[in-house]
């Protein structure tokens, strides 16, 4: 067999690799990108439904306004946010506002029975499980996209064509990374 058949076989591998490389990192980043804009999305969609919450809720929650100011501003910080951090920072404040302002809820059985309230809580509810889902989504492509970009000798193709890691949507609260007290019936 003549060497220069070799030789352009093994061109053709390395371009073929090259190829199938710098494509894949193209479709994982378009992924990472889809999955923020799904986010973006639910978020957007959970933020349009606070001013009817808020309106919902004023007239019963008179002495909790800083709660209701706290999302009303949790949703202006959301929409002025350029990063995924000051996002994640936004959409955890709300987060806590609104689980706030659902526990408060309790102590208003008027506002409880309150139908626009019931289905207001009940559409947030089924939002913040869809965007539970949309981050571990995002964080998984987010991960494959870093691997790619990190790993040998995918890293050579990304380091030329400048593919950039990209950060994880990460809860910033350190209330929610804490470990709940555990009680038991007798122990107090």
């Amino acid at each position: 067999m003549d060497v220069s058949y070799i030789i352009l076989g093994i061109i053709i591998l390395i371009i073929v690799y090259l190829i199938y490389s710098y494509n894949r990192l193209i479709k994982t980043r378009n992924m990472v990108d889809t999955a923020y804009s799904n986010i973006d999305t639910l978020l957007q969609k959970r933020f349009d439904l606070v001013p009817n919450l808020v309106s919902t809720v004023k007239g019963y929650m008179k002495h909790e306004r800083e709660l209701l100011e706290t999302v009303t501003r949790a949703r202006s910080d959301w929409m002025n946010a350029s990063t995924i951090q000051e996002n994640a920072g936004a959409d955890n404040i709300a987060t806590e506002a609104l689980k706030s302002i659902f526990a408060v809820a309790e102590n208003y059985p008027d506002l409880k029975a309150n139908q626009n309230f019931l289905l207001l809580q009940e559409e947030l509810v089924g939002i913040e499980n869809k965007i539970a889902y949309a981050r571990q989504r995002y964080n998984r492509t987010v991960l494959d996209l870093n691997n790619a970009i990190q790993q040998f000798p995918t890293n050579l193709i990304a380091r030329f064509f400048q593919f950039q890691s990209r950060e994880f949507f990460e809860v910033e609260s350190e209330k929610v990374r804490e470990v709940p007290p555990v009680k038991y019936g007798g122990d107090e």
